[in-house]
């Protein structure tokens, strides 16, 4: 299902974990980026995604498989797909310098796929790269977890 190839999700998030060591402006940046990123692949922003995500993305999704950008969109902005609010949990924000960072978390996806109900658990990582004056997904890398003691959607 298509909205299973998602990376990220926001609304609600966990505290995350940063780095005691980055300068808050490098870690603020990151963050709200990281942030503005997840919101628009609940938004289903195409315009948005297309901007935020470098034309060499690599993206492993749940299964193991390696992808590009356009599978990584299309998967976020399908006709017949919504997505219920989301919630971050054991999230991380790392800085790997001034113009490389990481986000990740855990999170249970749910919504609508292609009209039919799915459930997921993920924990994902988001590489981000500075690309001139903003950022950029890079490298996005999601594992599929057991839903455990959970009824079906």
């Amino acid at each position: 299902m298509r909205g299973t190839i998602a990376a990220v999700l926001a609304f609600g998030m966990a505290a995350p974990v940063v780095a005691a060591d980055a300068p808050e402006s490098e870690t603020a940046s990151l963050r709200a980026f990281a942030d503005a990123f997840d919101a628009a692949q609940i938004a289903q922003d195409r315009a948005a995604l297309e901007k935020m995500v470098a034309d060499d993305l690599v993206f492993i999704d749940g299964s193991g498989q390696r992808l590009g950008k356009a599978a990584f969109i299309a998967g976020w902005t399908g006709a017949d797909d919504d997505y219920d609010p989301v919630a971050l949990t054991d999230r991380v924000i790392l800085p790997l310098g001034r113009d490389a960072g990481l986000a990740g978390a855990e999170a249970i996806l749910s919504g609508r796929s292609a009209g039919k109900r799915f459930r997921v658990r993920i924990r994902f990582t988001d590489i981000f790269r500075r690309h001139g004056d903003g950022w950029q997904a890079s490298y996005i890398h999601v594992t599929r977890m057991a839903i455990a003691d959970s009824p079906p959607p």
